[in-house]
């Protein structure tokens, strides 16, 4: 699934951050690049093994760890890798896909990855996320604060950058749910159950759905 979420900051959390990364060392983005995604990533990132670095990675954290919609879509194991990016007049990430492995603290596997916009897009011109599907593509640039999410399989770039600067938080997920359709079924299901609680309270229909639920996690379930 691809979805954007709308608000994961408060305008309160996009002042001090924004504020925060004001003051932040920024280093050339290929030194965390893959071998092959080096050839074609022009941005800056910040500095990560700072007081400042693991300042931010905890705020954007927590702000994702409270997001209903993104917990119950995503169903996080560990949210790892969160990277601090900017894009200057003349940058841009051609064509690639995520590594699948990443190393930070541990082994992580990369099911989910997402991009947290950090400042508004009338602040840059270009700077689109492009993400390609089998026959067509779709750029997004979204409201400081809001999200987009999308699996790590997927081939995308960011269009260069024509005027300003396009500030971004991007991160990765390894699921507790390892399989994208697996992750949609129970989404739906979890949807489509407090719909019938908001609506009927806690009826047989209900009951059934939530032991669908349940059972499913247990047989999908990587821990």
């Amino acid at each position: 699934m691809i979805f954007t979420i709308p608000n994961v900051l408060t305008p309160e959390e996009l002042k001090e951050i924004n504020s925060s990364l004001a003051q932040g060392e920024f280093i050339d983005g290929k030194l965390t690049a893959g071998w092959n995604a080096k050839l074609v990533k022009n941005n800056q990132q910040l500095k990560k093994k700072t007081p400042l670095g693991t300042q931010l990675t905890q705020q954007v954290k927590s702000a994702l760890n409270r997001n209903k919609l993104f917990q119950t879509a995503i169903r996080p194991k560990s949210i790892h890798s969160l990277l601090f990016s900017r894009y200057d007049k003349g940058m841009s990430y051609g064509r690639h896909v995520d590594n699948a492995i990443m190393r930070n603290n541990g082994m992580w596997r990369t099911d989910i990855s997402f991009t947290l916009f950090l400042n508004s897009p009338g602040e840059y011109q270009g700077g689109e996320l492009t993400i390609e599907g089998a026959d067509t593509e779709r750029g997004y640039k979204l409201e400081a604060g809001s999200a987009i999410v999308y699996p790590s399989t997927s081939l995308h770039r960011v269009n260069e950058v024509t005027e300003g600067s396009r500030l971004v938080s991007v991160g990765w997920v390894q699921s507790l749910i390892r399989d994208s359709s697996d992750r949609e079924i129970l989404f739906d299901l979890e949807t489509a159950r407090r719909v019938i609680f908001a609506k009927d309270g806690k009826t047989p229909e209900f009951d059934l759905i939530s032991k669908s639920v349940a059972n499913l996690l247990r047989k999908w379930v990587d821990v």
